[in-house]
């Protein structure tokens, strides 16, 4: 277990009996499944978590049920680096499944505890499960394949009506020991005004890039229209709240390098830069070390990460992730369009 992790971060540590169950179900699921988009293996994904141990199960659905923290981590899996290999330079041109297929699978299996895994189409072309690794041509960019700077904390997909629920994030191996950042919500310090505001249609927030056709592998008209509604938002410039549910134990949307207030509504710009400050400076390092899982409420939590120097040598930071929604139907109208790739 990492020393550099916040204390108060809810934990779960798997021991030696129950690390090697868990990485013996994983190797044994990668060999009877071809990929992680299969029908089947998505159908069977709830039957093939109860196989998971008790702890494990147990610890995430207090965590799920709790709706309090926004992010826990587990610890203690056991993650082969001669079978996961180098960390590659780029997520393009990789052949799925790759040698780490069970640790993905290992993370589709805690994704179906906690509700359906969901790609967007997109995001990384569709792939169910995403890559975050440094990448020298976006050193300096707002993704999570930059490393020279700061990514700024986030919900995720936070322009998005139907971003995830959950995000899970597994670290394959981070010698460095680079910290993600995590931040909760204290409303202790906002004005009721204030609050009432950030509960109205007065923001915009811009899709990040990681949607942008740029950052895709476009050989298709298919494929380049379902980009068509990410420009629409970017185009349409829709307003809409950053907290909602309760008033008194609220969540969030939050994604400030892509947020901007209309110039004229003073009172919606006081409101979000003291929801800023009350965010950024309750926020708390979390390392993900090999062999960890992080788990963060999409709703309860923002995350981002510490700037760090790559070394481009095969042995970089390297996490899967994972979206989870806990209710497909809300998208069913969006996924016939093509936009979302979500399974069920």
């Amino acid at each position: 277990m990492s020393n550099l992790t916040d204390p108060s971060t809810p934990s779960y540590t798997l021991t030696p009996e129950e690390g090697a169950a868990t990485a013996e179900l994983s190797i044994e699921l990668a060999s009877a499944y071809p990929a992680f988009d299969d029908p089947g293996l998505l159908r069977d994904l709830p039957r093939l978590a109860a196989s998971l141990p008790p702890g494990t199960q147990r610890f995430l659905r207090e965590f799920k049920l709790g709706d309090r923290r926004g992010h826990a981590v587990i610890r203690g899996h056991v993650f082969d680096q001669d079978r996961v290999g180098p960390t590659p330079e780029h997520w393009r041109g990789r052949s799925r499944p790759g040698p780490e297929f069970p640790e993905e699978l290992l993370l589709m299996l805690y994704g179906a505890l906690l509700g359906e895994p969901f790609g967007w189409a997109t995001q990384q072309n569709g792939h169910l499960v995403h890559d975050i690794f440094p990448i020298r041509q976006h050193e300096n960019d707002q993704l999570g394949m930059g490393s020279a700077e700061l990514l700024t904390w986030h919900t995720e997909d936070a322009f998005h009506p139907y971003r995830s629920d959950y995000l899970i994030l597994g670290a394959l191996r981070n010698p460095d020991h680079v910290p993600t950042t995590v931040g909760e919500l204290d409303l202790s310090s906002l004005s009721a005004e204030d609050i009432g505001i950030l509960f109205e249609p007065r923001f915009y927030i811009a899709p990040d890039e990681s949607h942008l056709p740029k950052n895709n592998t476009i050989t298709t008209e298919e494929e380049a229209a379902r980009f068509a509604t990410i420009q629409r938002m970017i185009d349409e410039r829709p307003l809409a709240p950053l907290l909602y549910g309760s008033r008194l134990d609220p969540y969030m949307r939050l994604d400030p390098y892509f947020t901007s207030v209309p110039e004229d509504d003073t009172d919606a710009q006081r409101a979000y830069e003291a929801l800023f400050k009350v965010v950024d400076g309750a926020m708390r390092e979390v390392v993900a070390d090999e062999g960890d899982v992080l788990f963060l409420d999409n709703h309860r939590a923002v995350h981002g990460r510490l700037p760090f120097r790559a070394r481009y040598d095969g042995t970089d930071r390297w996490l899967k992730r994972v979206c989870v929604t806990t209710d497909l139907r809300r998208s069913r109208e969006m996924r016939a369009t093509t936009e979302t790739r979500l399974l069920g």
